[in-house]
């Protein structure tokens, strides 16, 4: 058995962030991660291409400003780089290969069972204080398809994908209408692939620009003006993209951000290359035979390649406590109050808030632990 003052679950931006305020603040902590690396999703497990979507001021984790000749958009070789000189600075050393099984609060403290994924023992950890640091992106989910059993070409996850050179001349449908699924498309398209993507229900798109502006705007005035402007704007920028095959929802971006989670697309260039014929846009899937796949339009197209960019599945069972997280494994308290549950335990960057959120979390967390020992 250990003890430490703090058990922090996950070694992601968010128990980086929440370990490096504990240490400045000389609050010794264990730092549990199932996988072999910190920051696991940036360092296995996103393609080549990608950026951060926030300027960096948004982005940056607490107590360590990116450097100032980074570009406002940080690509991901020089967040890797902020990620490995944050973890030397703040002498952050996760405990690796270890899956929390259970975690339950005892006569005063957390108990934490976690399996090591090498030794395949169950090991115990005791703990005054608990941090649920798991992120919104952990388990690759692809859903349930007619037919997807038989498909003949290849399948893959977003998480699996690292450039479009590999499939230059091939058939790609990209399943999947968020940021990375119209990021891939870009890359593949670049890449010489003839690609498609599925767009299934209605989706923002906004300019970098557009965002940042929207984003300046939630925090001097609300919601609700950020919307109206991102929405004008976007109309004035890329005209109606309906008649392209991408419907605008009724609710604002942001309001939809704030509800349910889905964030509204970053124009990479995937505009201009819908617009080009480059991107073919289609509708739901309601089939696939072999290499053929069946849309809602009835129309019917064979490919190579399937890219499912389709989003992650979120559990956090092993916690005994129902009070902070919900099935989902995300903060059942709305942004700014989703950090705080009860009896020492905590959780960061769980409110979709991206690493601004987290980097917040985490120095409120840290801080409220310093007043309580």
């Amino acid at each position: 058995m250990e003890k430490a003052t703090v058990t922090i679950v996950g070694a992601g931006p968010s128990g980086m962030a929440t370990a490096a305020y504990l240490h400045s603040l000389s609050i010794p902590y264990i730092l549990l991660e199932r996988e072999d690396c910190y920051a696991s999703l940036w360092q296995k497990h996103t393609y080549d291409r990608v950026h951060l979507h926030l300027p960096k001021q948004l982005c940056t984790l607490p107590l360590m400003p990116m450097p100032s000749h980074y570009p406002t958009y940080v690509p991901r070789r020089l967040f890797l780089d902020y990620l490995n000189d944050y973890v030397t600075r703040f002498h952050i050393r996760p405990v690796y290969r270890r899956s929390v099984e259970a975690a339950a609060y005892d006569d005063g403290e957390w108990k934490i069972e976690a399996k090591n994924l090498d030794s395949g023992k169950v090991e115990e950890y005791r703990s005054r204080f608990l941090v649920v640091a798991t992120g919104i992106s952990t388990d690759p989910s692809i859903p349930e398809m007619e037919g997807l059993g038989s498909f003949t070409g290849e399948v893959l996850h977003s998480t699996e994908y690292k450039n479009g050179g590999r499939f230059g001349g091939k058939k790609v449908l990209v399943v999947g209408s968020g940021n990375s699924g119209m990021e891939i498309a870009v890359d593949l398209a670049d890449g010489g692939a003839t690609t498609s993507i599925v767009v299934r229900s209605p989706v923002h798109v906004v300019s970098r620009r557009i965002s940042a502006m929207a984003i300046a705007l939630i925090t001097y005035t609300s919601v609700k003006w950020a919307d109206i402007f991102a929405t004008m704007m976007s109309r004035i920028v890329f005209g109606d993209l309906s008649k392209y095959g991408i419907q605008r929802p009724k609710k604002g971006p942001y309001a939809l951000k704030d509800e349910i989670g889905k964030y509204p697309v970053i124009d990479a260039g995937v505009v201009d290359k819908i617009k080009s014929g480059e991107i073919k846009v289609l509708p739901a899937i309601s089939g696939i035979k072999g290499k053929c796949v069946i849309f809602e339009n009835e129309e019917e197209c064979s490919y190579d390649v399937l890219i499912f960019c389709t989003g992650f599945n979120r559990s956090t069972k092993w916690l005994q406590e129902d009070y902070l997280l919900n099935e989902d494994g995300l903060a059942k308290i709305a942004y700014p109050n989703n950090w705080k549950g009860t009896n020492g335990l905590y959780c960061a960057g769980l409110a979709r808030m991206g690493l601004y959120g987290a980097a917040i979390d985490a120095q409120k967390i840290a801080h409220h632990i310093k007043s309580q020992i």
